[in-house]
């Protein structure tokens, strides 16, 4: 064979004839490829593997942690702090980041990468012919031009066309996400066929379930359609989730507003000609105040509780901030195998000549329900018949000992020996009263399979295949009662169903080779569905109450999938529509009507990957949040490029499932209601703990502002305002940022996703809040300095515990008012019912105690003896601004 000089991947393998593809690709279907022109092709071309990516190492992870714009800010600081020899307060800010640093990196630390994943699936070996004889090789060793030899059992190694079929059916749920295995042959479908479609092809890392075949290798690593996925997966990019970016619109600012404060400070200081180094010390005293150094701690706590309760329903967090996520999503694409369905085939509707009846199917509990239709059509003979042909003419096993399931074969078929059982009868029974004495096996030519069984000297032929080819078999059947049966196959095909026609003949004696060509007596149909999952439809109808659109995006065949959408009703009446891959084009060349009609549609079928992902990118575009189902390798790619990707843990891949954000260990719809939800809470928490940390904040900026513009000293320190920031105010805002409160959550549209994390109502909050409590410290302040007398280092004393115990009560002004607040709501809210609260206020007491009698603490704090008048003092200026804020809240309802 002559040597190649150049070998490439056919752009479009499937429109090619293998003629066409031998000369192409150099090679003999007959022999295959000579072991030196494999090697020889090999060095060229390379291995058959997906390239390698680096993986995120610990270092990289850790290095993350320190970066942010309140981390830049707190290490200017303790910088800063360290210059001017104040060497205590340098550390505690370092402590801060610390913290912060550990437990982010512990969180992320177990993250995975999808292509490690995807690589799992390059490693199984192959058979390829070879010099003429078929040898088994290393995936790895595949190259353009072999010839690939699968059957049942097989994972396909590389992409090919086949030119020598079987009996061969592959299941390529991973890739195309169609649930039924799909049967090959070697037509050549039509040019823009999708890759369900693409009936002559077999494609790397699917599995094949039935028959044998031979194909020409078509390509090889990044040139398969795994490939091209996992290129999608390494090039798809995640964008900062929207917590991540409302943080940092709020540090920046908190940037301009210490810079701004600091920088009239220290003007106003040398305009009055005061100390340089007394005005650097308070500047820097108010860059502390302004920054929430505990924002980021507990943002991270708060998250990580929310992992931990989200685990508790079967929802695994890989990403920290996928908790928050998920609760402002207001789109989730859905996948329909496996997460909306049960990803199994279970019969669905029979057709009998007497009528039509919709069943559901329990196998263990040996019952049929009745759903629709006549239940006398269940007690008919013909009924009974048509279960023992179902048993008779199936090759599948299916056995629930000991209370397992266990289950061989085809799909269809196995599904029909659950079908005996849930109706009563025993399969192995009746396969020992009628023994198979012949077979005709289920071909592409004759669509038909066919057993003849014996029993008591009589025989008995059981017949089941595609409609059309059954009904030409039963010459009991008319040509008015065939063109009758056959239109209602059509429909149900239309509805989405599988259907196959059953049919039997009974004989004295034994017919000849050419048992089931004719002479036969109809039965009737069997549509087969893969069924919708029950607890589906109460979490889409929890989705509508919360304002969240939900979309299927499968690529399974148009039909099947609008069937499931009504089932579980995610569409309405009235909104059947169904756009395939056909009817997308790429998102640069749409207009504004045709994304508009995109956009109105809920159910997709025939999706590509690419395609997928173009939806999502739709989507984002439009300023939504955009969630992500999958469970299969095709899934991966969107999975990585949406806002929250959710993988299926019980039937989905490790792709899938190493890609997400979040797995889901019940593979249920219904959990990811639960996610949201729990999201929902997480942002609640949030905002009321940032409200609460800024509004303290604010209020030592004031207090050290107005104090120095009044020229009447400087009430606190810095190292008392940093003690502050990291312990009065953390361990309330961590309380507050696990609360479990989620009343009326889910009854709410989602959050617009452009708006801030603190709106201007917000804001209006947080400097009312803080000038109640300026106004009350720093009352005290004056009565301390000017009426009793006391000196600076006292002043700031009482200061210190004044604004401490002020702030620890100012948490109770942080519940929700739903409708007009009212006394009662004052004492039960979601604040008063969080222990956590009342935790939290009992460790800062003792912690403020000892800082009080310990000694070490009390040199550090620059802490004086206190008289009974200084503690009444302190305990008025934590009293006021409560009572105050509730006066307002009532006079004022929308503050």
């Amino acid at each position: 064979m002559p040597h190649p000089t150049i070998l490439n991947t056919p752009d479009t393998p499937h429109r090619l004839s293998i003629e066409q593809l031998v000369q192409d690709l150099q090679t003999d279907p007959r022999s295959g490829l000579s072991a030196d022109e494999a090697r020889r092709r090999y060095e060229q071309l390379g291995p058959n593997a997906l390239q390698e990516t680096r993986r995120e190492g610990w270092p990289t992870i850790l290095l993350r942690q320190f970066t942010g714009i309140i981390v830049y800010i707190l290490a200017a600081a303790a910088v800063l702090s360290f210059f001017l020899g104040d060497t205590v307060e340098g550390f505690a800010i370092i402590a801060v980041l610390l913290i912060n640093a550990i437990t982010g990196f512990i969180l992320e630390w177990n993250a995975s990468q999808s292509m490690d994943a995807l690589r799992k699936l390059d490693t199984t070996p192959a058979r390829v012919l070879r010099d003429g004889r078929v040898r088994e090789v290393s995936s790895e060793d595949i190259t353009l031009g072999d010839v690939l030899v699968v059957e049942a059992g097989d994972v396909v190694a590389a992409d090919a066309s086949l030119f020598d079929v079987n009996q061969l059916e592959v299941d390529e749920s991973a890739l195309t996400g169609e649930s039924l295995p799909v049967a090959k042959d070697t037509q050549i479908p039509p040019p823009d066929a999708p890759l369900g479609d693409q009936l002559n092809r077999l494609f790397k890392g699917t599995a094949v379930t039935a028959g044998n075949g031979r194909a020409l290798v078509t390509g090889i690593g990044q040139k398969t359609e795994l490939g091209k996925i996992a290129t999608m997966v390494e090039e798809a990019e995640r964008s900062a989730t929207p917590l991540e970016a409302k943080l940092d619109a709020l540090a920046k600012v908190l940037i301009w507003v210490t810079v701004g404060l600091a920088a009239l400070f220290l003007v106003v200081g040398l305009i009055r000609k005061e100390e340089p180094v007394q005005l650097i010390e308070t500047a820097l005293a108010l860059s502390i105040a302004a920054i929430p150094e505990g924002m980021s701690v507990v943002a991270t706590i708060a998250l990580a509780y929310g992992m931990l309760r989200l685990a508790e329903n079967k929802v695994i967090v890989k990403r920290l901030s996928a908790v928050e996520t998920l609760g402002g999503t207001n789109v989730i694409f859905t996948d329909k195998t496996g997460t909306l369905t049960q990803n199994r085939i279970e019969v669905d509707t029979l057709q009998l000549p007497g009528g039509k009846v919709g069943i559901t199917v329990d196998a263990p509990a040996g019952k049929l329900t009745l759903v629709d239709g006549e239940a006398g059509l269940l007690e008919s003979e013909t009924f009974d018949k048509l279960v023992q042909v179902g048993i008779l003419c199936n090759n599948a096993d299916y056995d629930l000992a000991d209370g397992e399931a266990r289950e061989v074969g085809d799909p269809v078929e196995v599904s029909l020996l659950k079908f005996a059982l849930g109706a009563g009868r025993n399969p192995e029974e009746i396969i020992r009263q009628f023994p198979r004495r012949a077979e005709k096996a289920f071909s592409s030519d004759t669509r038909i399979m066919a057993t003849l069984h014996e029993r008591d000297g009589r025989y008995l032929v059981a017949v089941k295949g595609a409609a059309e080819e059954v009904l030409d078999r039963c010459t009991s059947v008319d040509e008015a009662e065939r063109k009758t049966y056959s239109d209602i196959s059509e429909k149900m095909a239309t509805d989405g169903l599988r259907t196959l026609a059953f049919a039997y003949r009974e004989a004295d004696t034994r017919p000849g080779d050419n048992f089931a060509d004719g002479d036969l007596t109809y039965l009737g149909l069997i549509g087969f569905l893969d069924p919708p999952r029950t607890e589906v439809t109460p979490a889409l109808q929890s989705c509508r109450e919360a304002g969240i659109k939900v979309i299927m995006v499968t690529g399974d065949h148009p039909a099947t999938a609008l069937t499931i959408a009504s089932k579980v009703k995610l569409i309405e009446p009235g909104e059947e529509i169904v756009l395939t891959g056909k009817d997308l084009k790429p998102i640069d060349q749409l207009s504004e009507a045709e994304r508009e009609r995109l956009r109105a549609c809920r159910v997709f079928a025939r999706v590509s990957p690419a395609q997928k992902l173009d939806m999502i990118d739709l989507y984002q575009q439009n300023g939504d949040i955009v969630g992500m189902t999958g469970d299969g390798v095709n899934d991966a790619p969107a999975l990585k490029k949406s806002d929250i990707g959710i993988a299926m843990g019980l039937r989905g891949t490790q792709v899938a499932a190493e890609t997400a954000d979040m797995v889901l260990k019940d593979d249920s719809f219904a959990s990811i209601v639960v996610a949201i939800a729990q999201g929902r809470v997480i942002f609640e928490n949030i905002r009321k703990f940032v409200l609460f940390l800024l509004s303290c904040n604010l209020s030592e900026i004031f207090v050290v502002t107005f104090a120095g513009f009044l020229n009447v000293g400087n009430p606190l320190l810095p190292l008392q305002i940093l003690f502050i920031n990291i312990v009065t105010d953390v361990f309330p805002a961590l309380a507050l940022g696990v609360g479990r409160e989620n009343r009326g959550l889910m009854k709410d549209p989602p959050r617009d996703p452009k708006t801030p994390l603190l709106d201007t109502r917000d804001w209006r909050r947080v400097v009312f809040y803080a000038l109640v409590i300026t106004a009350a410290v720093l009352g005290v302040y004056f009565i301390g300095t000017r009426r009793l007398g006391l000196t600076q280092d006292e002043g700031n004393n009482l200061t210190f515990y004044a604004l401490s115990f002020a702030q620890l009560l100012h948490v109770f002004n942080l519940y929700s008012t739903q409708g007009r607040p009212s006394v009662r709501r004052f004492f039960a809210n979601e604040i008063t019912r969080n222990r956590f609260i009342w935790y939290a206020l009992l460790v800062c007491v003792v912690i403020l105690v000892l800082t009080y009698y310990v000694p070490f603490l009390r040199d550090v704090l620059a802490i004086r003896p206190m008289t009974t008048v200084e503690l009444e003092l302190i305990a008025l200026a934590g009293l006021l601004p409560v009572v105050v804020v509730q006066i307002v809240k009532r006079l004022a309802p929308g503050l």
